[in-house]
């Protein structure tokens, strides 16, 4: 059979490494996915109940292995609906390649049933290389430079090509003018600064008698030379949410999250800190880093893009994490005085008591925060755990403590809901031995991680380890959003937009051959994990939970507090126990008894 262009463009993409895609097939597609059925599993396609989740489980295989994800899309309404899995992709800088198809070049711009501009429609989210394919020759060059551009810059790249090409005869680029010719392959070699900005970064952090780390995503393979410096220089560290696997929670001066899901101890440390060295993290809140003047600040970052973006830095170090810090761990002193470290270690063994507490308290029926802590008490060697947008994403950070060798992550800068359920299938398949759970609120479940967990029983059976646990936190409530309507603008929870159905998850789940669990007393919770775990296939867990139990940031402010007590008076609709408790845990934030 002759090769067409869509059988090249497999081929390709093998010799770049690619061993799995991610999509849903379309007419705009056709010669895509036969070319695909054509390499006889060589590439693996993975298909999905929506594009979208195509999209977010090629961010999330990026995340878990450190390679590009692909993902693959009709024209039309295929191409429209990739666009936010992308976009996760964007905002959490994970390199993935996007191939989206096209109408016949003959049919383009003429008002043709699904013609979209589809360069404009993906111009931002691929800004760093978007392209339509017209000729033959064209595609390998296409092919290579969304590849490669997507490795080395950790970028979203876009190539579109319109169904009648897909099915041509292949042709190389012949020698001729105005032909390019390009190859596989690329090179990525640590980055590290230059002796003289190492040392200008040590004598600050040799300098400061109370120094703070602030740890994010690009230090996750950095995690011994983070350690090595923090032992070194009698430093805490704090980790930002998508830097949670960063450290092993057992680590007694890391004090866990950071900002709105984070401990009173990174507060601490942050707030009583006169040095700052931020690793690999593009942390937003500033309002939770040292107030500006009050900290020397060191910042290492491998996109000259983040340098000194949140933070006024003394010295900005472009390089690669593991590579700087293990180049400036020579040039640091060892500090002899650990008073500042000691304080940090006590400050975070009551950060955790403190959560321990807070997860035992009695709700209504059940405390959301104790079904995070019960899982924590629980998790296997070499877990996986995703969370979704919302209230659980809280709990993730701060109730969930991760040992070496664990992994995580949730949707970061973009925040999606509807995150976690693809990203624990993408997880599982770039890990079939590890045990992954997804943490996953009502609203998520309902927006798209029921039909995902069709996707889960369609495939789970190739997994050698079948755990795989959906945990739907049930409160019939958009948790979050409610929380924020009174905290933020002092609204009582409108029933309306918030109240969300009652669903028998588990029920479903046993449904479509999964298995299943409802859970709605606080003495359950243990056992109903131990069963999950102990489960020879997915297992989906239907919690019970309050949605009254605030997700109290570790500061408050009286804006805050005022707008909360507002939000009382008015009227609002949920039990006056839970509310009148959250109530009075704001109000001890921000007038802490003597």
């Amino acid at each position: 059979m002759t090769e067409t262009v869509a059988d090249f463009i497999w081929t390709r993409l093998q010799a770049w490494g690619v061993r799995r895609v991610f999509g849903y097939p379309g007419d705009g597609i056709g010669g895509l996915i036969g070319a695909l059925a054509r390499t006889e599993g060589a590439i693996d396609f993975v298909q999905v109940r929506h594009e979208e989740m195509a999209g977010l489980m090629a961010t999330a295989t990026a995340k878990f292995t450190g390679e590009v994800g692909v993902c693959i899309a009709t024209s039309g309404p295929g191409a429209i609906h990739l666009l936010n899995g992308l976009y996760d992709a964007m905002g959490d800088h994970q390199p993935v390649v996007a191939l989206v198809g096209q109408q016949a070049r003959s049919a383009l711009a003429s008002h043709y049933q699904q013609d979209i501009d589809l360069q404009a429609l993906f111009q931002n989210v691929a800004s760093a290389f978007i392209a339509t394919a017209f000729t033959p020759e064209q595609v390998p060059h296409l092919i290579d430079r969304a590849y490669r551009i997507a490795k080395a810059e950790r970028k979203v790249t876009c190539v579109i090509l319109p169904n009648d090409l897909q099915m041509e005869a292949m042709k190389q680029p012949p020698m001729a003018h105005g032909m390019t010719h390009s190859g596989t392959g690329i090179e990525l070699s640590p980055m590290v600064p230059g002796e003289a900005d190492l040392r200008h970064a040590a004598d600050i952090l040799n300098s400061g008698k109370k120094v703070a780390m602030l740890v994010g995503a690009g230090a996750l393979d950095a995690g011994d030379a983070v350690l090595a410096v923090a032992e070194k220089l009698g430093a805490g560290v704090a980790k930002a949410l998508l830097g949670k696997a960063v450290l092993s929670d057992e680590v007694p001066f890391c004090t866990g999250s950071i900002g709105l899901l984070g401990t009173k101890a990174s507060w601490k440390l942050m707030q009583e800190c006169d040095t700052l060295l931020m690793v690999g993290s593009g942390f937003p809140y500033t309002e939770f880093l040292p107030k500006p003047g009050q900290a020397r600040g060191v910042q290492i970052d491998i996109s000259a893009g983040m340098l000194g973006l949140r933070y006024p830095m003394e010295a900005n170090l472009l390089g690669h994490s593991r590579a700087t810090l293990e180049a400036l761990l020579p040039l640091l002193d060892h500090k002899q005085d650990r008073s500042w470290q000691d304080e940090i270690r006590e400050a975070t063994a009551d950060a955790w008591a403190e959560t321990r507490e807070a997860a035992m308290v009695d709700a209504d029926p059940i405390n959301p925060q104790r079904v995070v802590h019960e899982l924590s008490e629980r998790l296997p060697d070499r877990s996986v755990v995703v969370a979704d947008s919302g209230t659980t994403s809280v709990w993730y950070a701060r109730n969930l403590r991760f040992r070496e060798d664990m992994m995580g992550s949730v949707s970061g800068m973009l925040a999606t809901m509807g995150c976690a359920v693809p990203y624990a299938i993408a997880a599982k398949f770039a890990h079939p031995d590890r045990p992954v759970i997804a943490l996953v609120g009502d609203g998520a479940m309902q927006m798209n991680g029921m039909s995902e967990l069709i996707t889960i029983a369609k495939y789970w059976q190739r997994w050698a380890d079948p755990r795989l646990i959906v945990m739907a936190l049930n409160n019939r409530d958009l948790a979050y959003v409610s929380w924020e309507e009174r905290v933020q603008a002092g609204d009582p929870k409108w029933e309306t937009s918030q109240s969300l159905p009652d669903v028998p998850y588990a029920e479903f789940a046993k449904l479509i051959g999964l298995g299943g669990r409802r859970v709605e007393r606080p003495e359950d919770v243990g056992p109903a994990w131990e069963e999950a775990l102990a489960s020879k296939k997915p297992f989906v867990l239907d919690m019970i939970t309050d949605p009254n139990v605030g997700p109290i940031p570790p500061h408050i402010t009286f804006e805050q507090a005022r707008n909360f007590m507002g939000a009382i008076v008015e009227g609002d609709p949920e039990p006056r126990g839970t509310i009148m408790q959250t109530a009075r845990e704001l109000t001890a934030s921000f007038w802490p008894r003597k």
